[in-house]
């Protein structure tokens, strides 16, 4: 079975803590106010690293998919898992902090905006790899078809990141990353917008390795469970066949004069 969380884990576990609470300090009481957004844009330092941590999720979810593909070893299929629920629960996170930025900015909650409409599209490729995964008939074969899901999805990722480049779009253009020309933000901005990049990419290493463990334990019982079941209802040898000397040993003895 897993190990228990040791203590490099624990260590682990404080230091993203640790990061995670300087990242909202800092958001909240250390980077000033933006002049044109306001407040608002303090969500900027949440929905970034969270749409970050989906598209690294993403792709180590089609890695993983690609590995278990060719390979067919379950700790592929795994990790693939684990990424995809974090990933899923990032990627929930990242749509809803763009709408709660989205309301005071465009007066709407959603608009089918370019890079808003592929990251939906994204969002429920990833639902739907967990719900085929969730509601397909156990074995092999639906973790293959999952896998195939995952990879053509991942095709998505970078349609994603250059849709305010591709279409005229009402998003922000590109602050980070190999498509950003300038981040327009102030030394005090990008050092808080850093962090938070550094915390939240812990915290999801963490998640995905947490989440990683417990599904090697859940397969590891699934497997001791399926061993004892065939050893308490394997099928007893009750017929064996005679031969000679049974038969010869079998048979009753003559009687003595």
């Amino acid at each position: 079975m897993v190990s228990s969380i040791g203590p490099k884990r624990t260590t682990w576990l404080a230091i993203t803590a640790g990061l995670v609470l300087l990242t909202l300090w800092m958001i909240f009481e250390w980077v000033p106010t933006e002049r044109n957004l306001g407040v608002v844009q303090r969500a900027l330092y949440v929905h970034v690293p969270l749409a970050w941590i989906s598209m690294v999720a993403v792709g180590v979810v089609a890695v993983a998919s690609l590995m278990y593909l060719f390979t067919g070893k379950r700790k592929w299929d795994s990790i693939a898992l684990a990424s995809a629920e974090t990933g899923v629960l990032a990627g929930t996170l990242m749509l809803v902090t763009g709408a709660i930025w989205a309301k005071p900015i465009w007066n709407v909650w959603w608009t089918w905006d370019a890079k808003l409409t592929t990251t939906a599209i994204l969002w429920f490729l990833y639902v739907a790899y967990l719900m085929l995964r969730a509601f397909a008939p156990p074995g092999n074969q639906a973790y293959r078809m999952a896998a195939v899901v995952a990879v053509l999805g991942a095709v998505d990722v970078p349609i994603v990141y250059y849709a305010a480049n591709l279409w005229r779009t009402a998003h922000p253009e590109l602050i980070v990353g190999p498509g950003a020309e300038s981040s327009g933000l102030s030394s005090e901005m990008s050092t808080t917008l850093l962090v938070s990049v550094v915390a939240f990419t812990s915290l999801y290493i963490y998640m995905l390795v947490d989440r990683y463990r417990v599904r090697q334990s859940e397969l590891e019982l699934s497997d001791l469970k399926r061993e004892m079941r065939n050893h308490l209802y394997a099928p007893m040898v009750t017929d064996v066949p005679a031969t000679a000397q049974s038969l010869r040993d079998a048979a009753p003895e003559p009687a003595g004069d």
